[in-house]
């Protein structure tokens, strides 16, 4: 298949795989006579991959590591795991620090009238106090 049935195919726009391909995430294509990228199904199944591991979270970084281990069959899954329990634990770090900013913001936010002189916005003071 083309690159453009590939992306069709995988979900994805055509500047993707070509990302992916510099980035070494996908195997540079074969090309046709008239220099066209030729890929197969087995690139349709990695750029599913790599989708959904971005979708997960996955960085770039990760998802090749992901890649190279689901490349060794023979291994045993305790690296992938590992990869995914780091994953899981940023993503639990990131969701308390958007607790703690919604906390904060919410207070800013009821403590605003919404109305009168700019001077006495409790959004601009916290923003412009000097706490550090």
């Amino acid at each position: 298949m083309n690159i453009g049935q590939l992306a069709r195919e995988a979900g994805v726009p055509i500047d993707t795989v070509r990302y992916y391909e510099r980035q070494q995430l996908l195997p540079t294509a074969a090309r046709s006579a008239g220099g066209y990228r030729i890929f197969g199904e087995q690139d349709l199944r990695r750029l599913r991959f790599i989708r959904r591991a971005k979708a997960l979270g996955f960085s770039l970084e990760e998802i090749a590591e992901l890649l190279t281990l689901s490349d060794r069959h023979q291994q045993d899954m305790a690296s992938v795991r590992d990869t995914a329990q780091a994953r899981l634990l940023d993503i639990e770090q990131r969701m308390a620090e958007l607790q703690r900013m919604h906390a904060a913001l919410s207070q800013l936010v009821d403590a605003c009238p919404g109305h009168g002189d700019l001077k006495q916005c409790p959004i601009l003071a916290a923003l412009t106090e000097d706490n550090a």
